[in-house]
């Protein structure tokens, strides 16, 4: 830009890092004796070197800092403002041999709103490539090292991961041939991995192109298909272009490998790279959902939205709707080549409660992305059997066929459990639920229905889980029916505290002693019907009732069933369970 707008006498010379070894002698020896010369440097020349003569310096207020971009995976230098350390290490480059000045393109004021110091670069850095250099090392642990600044535990854990899987290091922290490969290159550690394994098929000098795409903003253009972007860079004769296709010349006679007959895809290279930013067309147009689970999104305009699979080089925005912009298509048949080692075929068991039957279902994904599914003939045997205690334990014991038999022996048993306690056994649904493989296990027989397993199943699994030596007492204690003065065999209930004995009043006549279970020592809970089966009254004492209340009940009960008998002194009447008593 200054070329032209100052004398002839005046050479124009940069300096930077990258510089060959003659270039930065030019800018650093003394201008020749009657000329001028205008140093352009980066940030190389606050500390690093000391040009003589220098008198006047101009400083930006800006300085380029590397940063790590999660997003795409590599570091790039970002613009950012100085700190006052670097500020005033570049004025003191002024007069160091001579008298000099250092002019500040800005305001005095705006000084004292800097960073007091330039954060260390290990702070914020993409750490994956010191710990390839680590393992290099024997070191498998970077922690262990002494740093001036200790490097995050996250970043070091975040490196670490992306390492194992680019197959760089072992489980143990220790360098793998692949990672010795990705080593000898001076790329970020994807781009390595995806140079390094496109040697092997001869195509090291396409992706060495790719990456070189990707390190360096603009070439081939901004749109986001890197396909187009490689064909248009590979035709580019700029002299920025030249000096990046002689980089990546340089990349691949260091990957190595035959080169091959024909041309790789970008998809089939940055698969290599970016394994878990394989994305799946989801939903509407432009819309995809990568391997690692997270979201992207095209334009829908974008010739790239109507591809079904992709691999995300670069992201912007939030995880689940950052925007794609650089990505290439890749068939579905690559995928499953290239990534064969991390694709999952998985059967999953799932229950249908409409048909009440198990269902299996087999799905091939790679990582979040369903790549098939199929639905697979129901298990048998031991499969079905295992299917359906899952299946319980995931939906309750409201699937099981419980039967009026199965209903009262579990009640029977859980009140004898919270009586007596263990060994009797716990009746609840998380104590069942839990011990499925004592009691439903062993009774199954290898249908994946619920409506093919027999109704005597569940009671028999209970009764199973009464010791041997209790049960023949589990009749004499917990009864399952009370016969009646009236003859009538009438049912116990014990889903309350205390077992119940719903039973119409006139069946209990003569009757002079409380109803009992459990040789005598459990009073049942008389629930008195009139002839209706409506109740009349609760009680825990017959006689008591007999003596008390029953002159009131039996002056109600005259009014509303007067074709019954309804005697003053029910004790010495017969018990009935019809309206008259036979003979009259």
């Amino acid at each position: 830009a200054l070329v032209g707008k100052v004398g002839t006498d005046t050479d124009i010379v940069p300096l930077y890092g990258m510089l060959d070894g003659k270039a930065q002698d030019a800018a650093i020896k003394p201008a020749t004796s009657g000329r001028r010369k205008v140093v352009l440097a980066t940030s190389i020349a606050e500390t690093s070197i000391t040009i003589d003569s220098v008198r006047v310096v101009i400083d930006s207020g800006l300085s380029r800092l590397p940063r790590y971009e999660p997003a795409s995976g590599l570091t790039r230098l970002e613009t950012v403002r100085v700190s006052k350390a670097s500020a005033d290490q570049r004025a003191g480059r002024a007069g160091r041999t001579q008298p000099g000045v250092a002019i500040r393109l800005w305001r005095a004021e705006q000084t004292a709103a800097l960073p007091a110091f330039t954060p260390p670069e290990i702070l914020e850095a993409d750490l994956s490539g010191l710990l390839l250099d680590c393992a290099a090392f024997g070191v498998a642990d970077p922690s262990a090292l002494a740093f001036l600044d200790p490097p995050p535990v996250p970043a070091l854990n975040e490196a670490r991961g992306l390492l194992r899987a680019l197959d760089a290091i072992d489980h143990t922290g220790r360098l793998t041939e692949a990672g010795a490969a990705m080593r000898k290159l001076a790329l970020p550690v994807r781009l390595a991995h995806m140079v390094a394994e496109a040697s092997r098929s001869g195509h090291a000098f396409e992706a060495a192109m790719l990456a070189v795409l990707l390190t360096e903003r603009g070439l081939g253009g901004d749109g986001a298909d890197l396909e187009r972007r490689l064909m248009r860079f590979r035709g580019e004769r700029s002299p920025r272009a030249i000096v990046a296709k002689q980089l990546a010349e340089r990349l691949a006679r260091q990957a190595g490998g035959a080169k091959g007959s024909e041309a790789a895809a970008a998809g089939l290279l940055l698969v290599h790279a970016w394994p878990d930013r394989v994305a799946k067309a989801r939903g509407e147009r432009g819309r995809f959902v990568l391997a690692n689970g997270s979201g992207a999104m095209l334009d829908a305009a974008d010739p790239l939205a109507g591809e079904p699979f992709l691999v995300v080089a670069d992201l912007q925005g939030k995880a689940q709707n950052a925007r794609i912009t650089a990505a290439a298509a890749i068939g579905e048949d690559d995928v499953r080549v290239a990534l064969a080692d991390r694709i999952e075929a998985r059967r999953e068991t799932s229950f249908d409660r409409d048909k009440r039957a198990v269902r299996v279902r087999e799905t091939v994904r790679l990582g979040a992305i369903t790549l098939a599914e199929r639905m697979l003939p129901p298990p048998t045997g031991a499969d079905a059997d295992r299917a359906v205690l899952d299946a319980v334990r995931q939906h309750g014991l409201s699937l099981l066929t419980w039967s009026k038999e199965a209903q009262t022996l579990r009640q029977r048993l859980g009140w004898l459990h919270r009586g007596l306690g263990a060994p009797w056994p716990d009746m609840a649904d998380d104590a069942l639920v839990e011990r499925l493989d004592d009691w439903l296990l062993p009774y199954l027989a290898g249908a994946a229905s619920f409506a093919a397993i027999d109704a005597g199943v569940v009671s028999a699994g209970l009764a199973s889980l009464v010791p041997h030596d209790l049960q023949r007492r589990i009749d004499m204690l917990a009864p399952t029916h009370f016969d009646a003065p009236s003859g009538s065999h009438v049912p116990i209930r014990y889903d309350s505290e205390w077992p119940v004995l719903a039973v119409r009043v006139q069946e209990l006549f003569g009757l002079d002693r409380h109803p009992a279970i459990a040789n005598g020592t459990v009073p049942l809970t008389l629930e008195l019907l009139s002839p209706a089966h409506r109740p009349i009254q609760t009680t825990r004492d017959l006689p008591g009732f007999w003596r008390g209340s029953w002159a009131d009940v039996r002056a109600d009960m005259r009014g509303r069933y007067p074709k019954h008998v309804w005697p003053e002194n029910p004790l010495l009447a017969a018990a009935t369970a019809r309206a008259k008593p036979r003979g009259t």
